[in-house]
């Protein structure tokens, strides 16, 4: 009988050496996010809004930078020669063994594969060199005693008034709430329908950090009493006098997920052990895969990586075709998808044809602009990725001529492959255009209004984001799963405060009101919002809608007044639920007065 092969001892410094360099790289990295996130609570204390904004793009680029530097430091210790590929091997090795209890090992494997794949060679992304599939597990790993992914509050205990009040002032945050007994009576009636009788189990469930972006605090938990279980989210904010209040309570599943969305600025949150809190969130938005939850929060990185395995695995168990994606075909993106598969995937041409004014470079800095800036729940988040290994047999031959004729710079045929050397990938979403004629034919007329209305609500949204989308035609824009309209073509986009918003002046005569060219001087950043109609307006009942719910977006003064308010330093708020259920609508019952506020200490 064989015997199994097993390694020799592992004996080169060189392998260990790189192996610690590269560890402590990421460990670097990580302290640094870590403080960031920390550092965020403090900005949200403060309400020093811009401060925040300017950390959260900051530290989407720490990754980045951490990579460098490790690439950086070995190239200059070590020769090529040193790194053989019986070091690469031994290297890996030392590496797992290094990540024995710690506490972010699928992060650190992540980093490996980074600083491997900025000197390897493609060839070489394969099992025996850097982590194609995860080694070490990520199940169980313990947090410090004192510093729990979650802390466990039981109700039926101390009383839900005062279990409540607790979950709040756990988080010690240092600014004065203006009534919390009054916010926690209103969560605590909230709450009435879920709880009723409580349970022997009745808890709340409560991640020990909260959750930061942009002008808002999030607590994130569940509740549980009996066999039920229900999403807990409370959103902390600033009133107009600078004082904390509870502004609402999520608990429907979809209201969850809109918070989470893919089309939103990442959390700062501040994790000892992030599998857990990606775990935690998945039982309570089970239909959000992991790589969207490492993403949204903050950990791009990693949801790249886990994406890109959940895209192998799909790829291995289907067999359908890629093929370009429905709807109208761009003057600057080739678009491709799976149709089995939710994503689209976006290679951008290698010419562009009138009136595409642009290059590759700067389709990538606005695809750039959008990734560090604040979306707003409107732009869609995008994957980046080079030389991406397609299987040829796996590609309509439709697609392979189009991909040859319109970025053949970035297509390369290698046996059974075909590479395409950079690309982006995306959500897939119903194009606006096809949604409204698909609820126009089918004579949905509730469809085809809520559409407008989302559109319009989008482009408020993105005005408020300092962003004007450029080019507004529907075919730009998505729509989602849960019915939202979100932006999804950046090639135009521009600072809603570097354009220029202009009425048309009167034509002179008759000439100018017959001529096909323009009577009066356009700058190169002018915008005349009044234009938008004749692109956008052209079926009566799409008027009927747009004019009754967003007429004032074909106004000058609309766009004039916002972009001041921008220019002024003022940061909107924008809120990622809908406003009908804001505290602020509502008084509370009677009934759920909390009894017995005097044995609870002042606020």
């Amino acid at each position: 009988m064989t015997q199994p092969a097993f390694p020799k001892l592992l004996s080169s410094q060189i392998a260990f050496d790189i192996a610690r360099t590269i560890l402590d790289g990421f460990d670097k990295h990580y302290r640094l996010f870590r403080q960031a996130s920390q550092d965020a609570k403090r900005y949200f204390e403060r309400g020093e809004w811009a401060v925040a904004q300017a950390a959260a793009r900051e530290r989407i680029g720490f990754y980045d930078r951490r990579v460098q530097e490790c690439v950086h430091q070995l190239e200059d210790e070590y020769a090529p020669d040193d790194l053989s590929d019986a070091v690469w091997r031994e290297l890996k090795l030392h590496y797992i063994g290094m990540l024995a209890g710690h506490k972010r090992p699928e992060l650190a494997e992540t980093f490996f594969n980074s600083v491997c794949c900025n000197i390897l060679h493609r060839s070489y992304f394969h099992n025996e060199f850097i982590f194609v599939r995860p080694v070490v597990s990520t199940e169980y790993i313990e947090t410090e005693e004192l510093a729990p992914t979650y802390r466990v509050y039981y109700p039926a205990v101390d009383g839900m008034t005062f279990t409540l009040r607790r979950i709040v002032t756990n988080f010690q945050l240092d600014a004065k709430f203006a009534n919390l007994s009054r916010d926690v009576a209103l969560v605590e009636q909230r709450l009435a329908p879920f709880f009723g009788d409580l349970a022997p189990n009745a808890q709340f469930q409560i991640l020990s950090s909260l959750f930061f972006r942009n002008k808002g605090a999030y607590i994130v938990g569940k509740a549980i009493n009996g066999e039920q279980e229900l999403a807990f989210v409370v959103p902390i904010l600033h009133n107009r006098h600078g004082q904390l209040v509870l502004d609402t309570v999520l608990t429907e599943r979809e209201q969850v997920e809109i918070l989470f969305s893919f089309t939103r600025a990442y959390f700062m949150v501040d994790m000892e052990v992030p599998s857990a809190y990606v775990q935690f969130l998945r039982s309570i938005l089970p239909r959000k895969p992991r790589s969207e939850l490492y993403t949204v929060l903050g950990l791009q990185k990693q949801g790249k990586t886990a994406f890109y395995r959940d895209y192998l695995q799909h790829l291995k168990h289907s067999s359908d075709l890629f093929e370009i994606a429905p709807g109208i075909r761009g003057l600057v993106m080739l678009v491709f998808t799976l149709p089995s598969f939710p994503y689209v995937f976006k290679v951008i041409k290698d010419f562009f044809p009138p009136p595409k004014d642009t290059t590759r470079a700067q389709v990538k800095e606005k695809y750039l602009l959008v990734k560090l800036h604040d979306r707003v729940g409107r732009m869609a988040d995008t994957l980046e990725y080079s030389n991406v290994a397609f299987p040829r047999a796996r590609f309509s031959e439709e697609l392979v001529a189009e991909l040859k004729q319109h970025a053949p710079s970035l297509v390369e045929e290698d046996g059974e492959q075909i590479i395409v050397k950079h690309l982006y990938i995306e959500r897939r979403m119903t194009p606006l255009n096809l949604w409204l004629m698909q609820a126009e034919q089918a004579g949905d007329d509730a469809a085809l209004e809520h559409g407008i209305v989302e559109y319009g609500n989008a482009i408020r949204d993105l005005v408020a984001a300092n962003i004007f989308p450029g080019d507004m035609l529907y075919k730009n824009f998505g729509v989602t799963r849960n019915r939202r309209v979100v932006f999804y073509d950046y090639d135009e986009i521009e600072y809603v405060t570097d354009c220029q918003f202009r009425v048309i002046p009167p034509a002179r005569n008759e000439e100018d009101e017959m001529s096909s060219e323009p009577w009066y001087p356009v700058g190169k950043h002018d915008v005349f919002p009044e234009q938008f109609g004749q692109f956008l307006l052209g079926n009566p009942k799409i008027r009927r809608h747009f004019m009754h719910h967003h007429g004032e977006l074909l106004t000058a003064a609309w766009w004039q007044e916002h972009k001041q308010r921008i220019l002024d330093g003022f940061i909107e708020d924008v809120f990622p639920y809908p406003q009908a259920i804001r505290f602020c609508h509502q008084t509370v019952a009677p009934a759920a007065a909390p009894p017995s506020l005097e044995t609870i200490e002042n606020e």
